[in-house]
């Protein structure tokens, strides 16, 4: 009886410690799943992401809302808010990243992107770019305004570039059948259609407008000349101002002013249409932006005349993927993946007159039969095979300014090109001397 007890109470023991320890492993699990429970959550947790942007007009801007809208339906992991921020940006995006409150990303001018990465605020793509072979689909001649230092700091999301409008009533009225080609002919037939009927030295027709000023767009609308003619204002990341072709390009201007065939714009409003509209101006530099493409009145357009070489410059707003966390960082690339997918260019340029910056987009039968129907945006389309890039180092708003200062000089009469350009450029050799 004594080992029959002995027996039930030992095997009563065996069953309790089996049952402590299936309780012991049932207890591990439940803290295993609750603790893998967040985990779960995370994975499926949708990244919110902030894009700003200053795009404008608000119909261009409404289109991107759908645009991205489309982006967040597809992608149900992340979720893009487009913040539109009036211009200008930079000092907010200084202030931001000071307080450590940046975007992820940023919709902005590739010229600053030498300032960001002196701040050290935006990420470096060329990885991401050599793993999805982007690169190759990107036109060329717009990776120059990614790169420094041997690195690809953004993507662009459209381009444009620079053309020359002209009234074709004014042309045949001066008896001018063919566009000019070159510089001279062009300085030719800006005279042909300057007309002083009265003989006071104030013509009521001009043959093209220059823009007055020293600011962006002066630089911006003088740049086209300063490429064809080789030129250069940056020379391994340094001012070069004094370069001949910059000589060459603004000596160019002056000259149609000695002509008399120039008429200046209002200090700083060298992109307003007005004159062209009026017929007071025959040409006007400028791109496919413009009003005067929406406009009654005739008009039509030709690419910037060649110098050396022929050449215009690229209106390019790219974005930038800034430096946050790696998951977030990589959301952010899978949108600038959308943002150069053949179905975003193609709907974005066809419907804002902006230019696709990828090949595929070019070449796709939706854009072919778009581009075909449109002749004035035609020109701009393929002027992008000669467009050239802004510089884009550290300190060109500085470079900038200094060179908007000599080209209004030398406008105004106040100086040659030689010594208005040598002035900026010793103006610019102290200050690359403090940094």
């Amino acid at each position: 009886m004594k080992n029959r007890l002995l027996f039930l109470a030992v095997n009563f023991l065996r069953d309790i410690n089996k049952f402590a320890f299936l309780g012991i492993i049932i207890f591990f699990c439940l803290i295993c799943l609750s603790s893998c429970q967040p985990l779960e959550t995370q994975k499926n947790q949708v990244i919110h992401l902030t894009l700003w942007q200053s795009i404008n007009p608000p119909q261009n801007r409404e289109l991107f809302q759908k645009l991205v809208n489309k982006f967040n339906q597809t992608h149900p992991n992340i979720y893009v808010e487009s913040i539109f921020q009036p211009e200008p940006q930079l000092p907010k995006i200084l202030t931001a990243f000071v307080g450590n409150a940046l975007p992820d990303i940023l919709f902005f001018y590739p010229e600053y992107t030498g300032q960001f990465v002196e701040l050290g605020a935006i990420k470096p793509l060329d990885d991401w770019l050599d793993k999805f072979s982007i690169k190759s689909d990107i036109k060329p001649n717009l990776i120059k305004g990614m790169e420094i230092n041997g690195h690809i700091w953004s993507v662009p999301m459209h381009t444009s570039n620079i053309g020359i409008f002209y009234r074709p009533k004014l042309f045949e009225s001066a008896g001018i059948t063919e566009i000019p080609k070159t510089w001279e002919e062009l300085r030719e037939i800006a005279k042909k259609l300057t007309i002083d009927k009265n003989g006071d030295h104030r013509p009521e027709q001009y043959g093209i407008l220059l823009p007055l000023g020293k600011g962006g767009w002066t630089v911006f609308s003088w740049l086209p000349f300063l490429f064809a003619a080789q030129g250069e204002i940056v020379t391994d990341n340094y001012p070069s101002l004094t370069h001949p072709g910059a000589i060459a390009a603004l000596k160019f201007w002056q000259d149609m002013i000695a002509d008399g065939s120039v008429m200046l714009s209002a200090p700083e409003r060298g992109y307003e249409e007005d004159a062209f509209l009026q017929g007071r101006v025959a040409m006007q530099i400028t791109g496919p932006w413009t009003l005067i493409m929406k406009s009654q009145v005739d008009h039509q357009v030709f690419p910037v005349p060649a110098g050396i070489i022929p050449a215009t410059v690229t209106g390019t707003a790219s974005l930038f993927v800034m430096k946050t966390a790696p998951e977030r960082e990589k959301a952010a690339l899978t949108f600038l993946e959308y943002v150069l997918s053949e179905e975003f260019q193609t709907e974005w340029t066809i419907k804002t007159g902006f230019l696709p910056v990828t090949f595929s987009a070019a070449r796709s039968q939706t854009y072919q039969q778009f581009i075909n129907k449109n002749p004035l945006l035609k020109v701009f389309f393929e002027q992008l095979s000669v467009a050239q890039s802004v510089p884009s180092i550290a300190g060109y708003s500085r470079i900038a300014d200094s060179l908007g200062r000599a080209i209004e000089a030398t406008l105004l009469g106040k100086s040659s090109p030689e010594v208005a350009l040598k002035q900026a450029q010793e103006r610019l050799e102290v200050i690359w001397g403090e940094k």
